[in-house]
């Protein structure tokens, strides 16, 4: 099929590019943008998208798929349906699986299962030690060969500096991103929230700010010694904010991302002990979310990511103390950042699509997509600034561990087109 969107407001962020035209797609490829396009009548479907933003499709680089191994939690094929319906036509996906994606024949496992069941494109991330044990560094050459992005023990810190020294080292060969879950194990000591008041009143023990930002300082003194490419993971405080920026101010070759959550919740979403409100690193305080606003406006956080991780019902329906850590964000992430960055912090459109498509891209070095172009990748959703929706009315994801579940959010997307095929239209998928 050929289609042609019509009179769409095409924003392309790696062009700043922001124009109502037409864009024909044919194949997999878009082939022309303009208007008065003369084009086939036959075989040729119209979507008229007055009214609407045209945008390239989103690029998560933080998901968890959880399949292998959990797929109570998610699968590949309901993981990427939540990525569809929420305009991400690209995800990356962690290796905390079971078995974990430490080997070629896991690799190689998940890229062909995805491209039998999956709605968007997923690519893998491997880990950076062998079990995520944090003892022995995993063959990332082969890896690399079998098809991964980025190395990570995401859910995991690497604990051995000497270990992440090595790594950092070592992937200057193969020009991929070490992505790092900050965080000193002995510093959270059973913590399950945030350390402070609320906590206090809680009676629950707390993850101290520091716990995270002493792991961020280590990682950046190690990448400015080895040159290395580090990212740092979902940035939490104000600390790990004003550490990477003068990382950065130095020149360290060090990227940083946060999650939608972090930037719209404080602690303060874990009273009346929500679980839907645990994660890790945990919500934080009006301090900490004013700081990363303000990261974000600055560039110092390069990217806006969902850390999708879904649990069952009856894992979040335990005590807080033994609830598992993690909320889904794929289907809410677009509409958030609409909300408070665009709506409410007055930023750039083409600035903050940035973070969510050309930035991650920059990271993990794709080619051919995020960019409305001629011959380039068909990856377009159309998206509805003036469209509400509620996320529990229609989740896409198996799992529903989210504390934005009642919330009326605006910014819909209608439509989401993967490699020239739709995929999400007018509340149904296509596979």
């Amino acid at each position: 099929m050929k289609i042609l969107i019509k009179n769409g407001n095409i924003f392309d962020p790696t062009r700043n590019f922001n124009k109502i035209s037409d864009i024909y797609i044919s194949g997999n490829k878009i082939k022309k943008i303009g208007k008065n396009l003369k084009l086939p009548i036959k075989n040729l479907k119209i979507i008229d998208a007055k009214g609407k933003w045209v945008l390239p499709g989103l690029i998560d680089i933080h998901t968890h798929l959880r399949e292998p191994g959990y797929e109570g939690k998610e699968t590949i094929k309901t993981g990427t349906m939540a990525a569809a319906k929420g305009g991400i036509t690209t995800i990356c996906a962690m290796p905390n699986t079971n078995p974990t994606l430490d080997t070629v024949p896991v690799i190689e496992y998940l890229i062909l299962k995805s491209e039998k069941e999956a709605l968007v494109n997923v690519l893998p991330i491997g880990c950076i030690t062998k079990k995520e044990e944090g003892k022995e560094i995993t063959e990332i050459g082969s890896l690399v060969k079998a098809g991964i992005v980025a190395i990570s023990d995401d859910g995991k810190p690497v604990s051995d500096s000497f270990i992440m020294y090595k790594v950092l080292e070592y992937t200057k060969t193969f020009n991929i991103p070490v992505i790092s879950h900050s965080e000193d194990l002995n510093l959270v000591n059973g913590g399950v929230m945030n350390e402070g008041e609320i906590s206090m009143r809680l009676g629950l023990p707390g993850i101290p700010s520091a716990a995270e930002e002493v792991m961020v300082a280590r990682d950046i003194i190690l990448a400015e010694r080895t040159k290395g490419t580090l990212h740092i993971a979902h940035v939490s405080t104000k600390g790990s904010v004003n550490l990477i920026r003068d990382a950065k101010k130095r020149g360290v070759k060090i990227t940083c991302e946060t999650a939608p959550h972090y930037f719209t919740l404080t602690e303060e979403a874990a009273l009346g002990y929500n679980t839907n409100a645990k994660i890790n690193p945990p919500l934080r305080t009006k301090d900490d979310v004013k700081a990363i606003i303000e990261g974000l406006k600055d560039g110092t956080i390069d990217i806006i990511a969902s850390d999708h991780a879904p649990h069952t019902k009856e894992e979040k329906n335990r005590e807080f103390n033994f609830a598992p850590f993690g909320i889904i964000g794929l289907e809410t992430e677009l509409a958030l950042t609409y909300q408070k960055l665009i709506l409410e912090e007055k930023m750039d459109i083409n600035f903050v699509l940035k973070k969510l498509i050309t930035n991650p891209i920059k990271l993990i070095n794709l080619k051919n997509r995020g960019i409305i172009k001629p011959e380039y990748f068909a990856d377009i959703v159309i998206f509805d600034p003036n469209k509400k929706f509620i996320p529990k009315d229609n989740i896409a994801s198996k799992s529903s561990n989210s504390p934005f579940l009642d919330w009326k959010l605006l910014g819909k997307v209608d439509t989401t087109i993967v490699n020239g095929k739709i995929v999400w239209d007018n509340d149904r998928f296509y596979y």
